[in-house]
C-alpha cells in the first residue's frame, strides 16, 4: 500500500517532466535535417539519366539527393547531372548536389574523395576535354583552378547558378 501511495505522489512530477520533454521537441525552431554526403562510385553503378555504367568513364561526375528521398542519384557526367537538375519537374526538388573537383582529381578517373558541393563550384563549359557523354562541364573548387583549366583546354567559366538548360 505504501509503495502505491508513493507512485501516486510521483505521477504529477513524472507527468510534468515528460510533458516538458515532449513540448521542447515540438515547439520553437524546426529541427534541421542533416546534410547527406556524397557516396563512393561503385563498380556497376549506372547513370540515373542515361543508364550508362559510370566507373569506366572519364571526366567529372555528379551525385544528388532530392528532398523526398535519402537515395543518392548518380550521374556519369556533369552534363547529365545538369540535364536532370534543370528539368522543370526536378528544379525545386533537389537538396544536395555534388561534383568532382577536377583541380584535385585526375580527368581519366576522378577520385571519390574529391566530391565538392556543386553550388559553390566553378564550371568550365566549351573546353576541348570530353567527359562520359562528349562535351561536359568541368567542375572546380576554386575560380583559379577553373581559369587555369581554361588556359590549357579553352572554354568559359561559369558559376552554378549561371548554368542554363540551353547551354548543355
Amino acid at each position: 500500500m505504501k509503495t502505491t501511495a508513493n507512485l501516486f505522489r510521483l505521477r504529477p512530477w513524472l507527468a510534468a517532466l515528460l510533458s516538458g520533454a515532449l513540448l521542447a521537441g515540438c515547439g520553437g525552431e524546426p529541427q534541421s535535417q542533416s546534410q547527406r554526403l556524397p557516396v563512393a562510385l561503385e563498380r556497376g553503378d549506372e547513370c540515373h539519366l542515361c543508364g550508362m555504367l559510370i566507373d569506366t568513364l572519364p571526366g567529372p561526375k555528379g551525385e544528388l539527393y532530392t528532398k523526398d528521398s535519402d537515395r543518392v542519384k548518380k550521374f556519369c557526367s556533369t552534363r547529365d547531372l545538369f540535364s536532370f537538375l534543370l528539368d522543370p519537374e526536378y528544379l525545386h526538388q533537389v537538396k544536395e548536389v555534388y561534383v568532382h573537383d577536377m583541380g584535385k582529381s585526375p580527368w581519366e578517373s576522378p577520385a571519390d574523395d574529391s566530391f565538392i558541393d556543386a553550388r559553390s563550384a566553378w564550371f568550365v563549359l566549351g573546353s576541348t576535354r570530353n567527359g562520359a557523354m562528349g562535351h561536359t562541364l568541368a567542375s572546380f573548387g576554386t575560380e583559379a583552378a577553373a581559369h587555369s583549366f581554361v588556359e590549357r583546354f579553352g572554354g568559359q567559366v561559369y558559376r552554378f547558378e549561371d548554368i542554363r538548360h540551353d547551354m548543355l
